[in-house]
């Protein structure tokens, strides 16, 4: 599966360093918000209070509090002691704690590690998809038993497996379609050119929704800072949870990343992130409920550049697909955030819980029309049997699975691998 996140480092070996403090910084790199400039009508009126800031006092939001390891901070400039807040090792139960190109280790020896890191994520996207591999393969086997020749019956049989798995009928069809001209062509002609050319088409799919979106963090050329990545789906799905496991994890490639928390709306949602912030020692840019959630990308956008930022993770309003005022907003949040870097948002990632199935395959034709997304988080993968849903996603909307959640644990966010899950599903 490789490394998490490689727009930086190139092809370097990077560690994920997930019990191991970052290096410590010997001065503060202040970070101030600036008082925001776009039109009266995109960002409420907020009332302003002088900070010092070595030159003289500056107006800056009053309302807007930079959080990291500890609630209570002052609300601008970046402190010594935040900082080293920051760099206190994250506790976690990870078994990925390798080294760093360049600490005494050999290439050999580093080649041997990324190795067996990969061994490890392979077993468990394995058992992630334990429950699927039930349904279809073990299906399947069953089909298979029952008869001797390839016919009409079988292929019925196999038919519905595969919609068992939430693969859905389109995207069955399709399969379906490509066995039987295998077979009509001699090139299937036992069970076991069957699967293997069901194994095929399944990892066709999935290759061809990398042509479109971001199908990788490289597209976007290391120059262009912050990478921006917009967080949006519907209540309930493991949003915030997913923010908190992919600024952990991009941190722990050696990125300064930042957390946006432009859920502005439900009450709970900026205590969530808080906690995820404080967990993972990431800043977080948050405002009172009911601010105008482009007010807070704005100022989040500001705060990443005066902090040199690699990555802004924006988190935005879980909201109904079918709620157009609320989608309207996320084509506002785009605006501000194009006018700010360039090529913003550089991924807008929907989370879609796998449990839900083709419910979640609406959510993402609906978000697709407004949203502009741009690749799928499936979380909760290990507790479905019909992860069948990543298949259906790619080959009706063209959109890469770019993450797959397989557990709870802070480093249970993997990148999702066409080749293991396929395999996953059949052995």
């Amino acid at each position: 599966m490789g490394l998490f996140w490689k727009r930086k480092g190139g092809d370097q070996f990077v560690s994920l360093k997930l019990n191991e403090p970052s290096p410590r910084q010997e001065t503060a790199k202040p970070i101030t918000v600036v008082e925001p400039t776009v039109p009266a009508t995109a960002l409420p009126e907020r009332e302003l209070e002088p900070v010092a800031t070595g030159s003289g006092p500056t107006p800056v939001p009053a309302e807007v509090r930079v959080e990291a390891a500890k609630p209570s901070r002052p609300p601008i400039t970046e402190q010594p002691a935040r900082i080293e807040a920051q760099q206190k090792a994250v506790p976690s139960r990870s078994p990925f704690a390798t080294s760093v190109l360049g600490l005494n280790l050999s290439i050999e020896e580093l080649q041997a590690q990324e190795a067996a890191l990969e061994q490890e994520f392979s077993a468990r996207f394995r058992r992630a998809v334990s429950a699927t591999r039930e349904t279809l393969s073990d299906r399947l086997d069953n089909v298979f038993q029952s008869f001797k020749q390839i016919d009409d019956n079988l292929l019925d049989e196999l038919e519905e497996a595969l919609i068992a798995a939430d693969i859905g009928v389109p995207t069955t069809q399709h399969i379906l379609e490509t066995v039987r001209r295998g077979v009509a062509r001699k090139q299937i002609n036992d069970l076991d050119a069957l699967k293997a050319a069901i194994k095929a088409e399944l990892l066709k799919i999935l290759h061809q929704s990398e042509q479109r979106g971001v199908a990788s963090e490289t597209s976007v050329p290391q120059n262009v800072s912050p990478y921006v990545m917009m967080i949006v789906g519907v209540n309930g799905v493991g949003k915030t949870t997913t923010i908190g496991k992919l600024a952990q994890r991009i941190k722990a490639e050696g990125n300064d990343v930042l957390i946006c928390a432009a859920d502005t709306f439900r009450a709970a949602a900026s205590d969530q992130l808080a906690i995820w912030a404080e967990r993972t020692g990431v800043p977080l840019i948050q405002q009172k409920q009911g601010t105008d959630p482009a007010a807070v990308l704005f100022d989040s956008l500001k705060a990443s550049k005066a902090r040199g930022s690699d990555v802004l993770i924006v988190d935005t309003a879980g909201r109904l697909h079918n709620k157009s005022n609320l989608m309207a907003e996320l084509e506002k949040m785009n605006r501000v955030a194009g006018r700010e870097v360039e090529g913003a948002p550089h991924e807008t990632l929907l989370v879609i819980d796998a449990v839900t199935g083709q419910n979640g395959l609406e959510q993402a034709r609906q978000f697709l029309k407004v949203a502009g997304v741009t690749g799928i988080v499936l979380t909760k993968l290990d507790g479905t049997a019909k992860g069948g849903i990543a298949v259906a996603i790619a080959n009706e909307l063209n959109l890469p699975i770019r993450y797959a959640g397989i557990g709870e644990k802070v480093d249970d966010l993997v990148v999702f691998d066409p080749e293991q899950y396929v395999n996953g599903l059949f052995e």
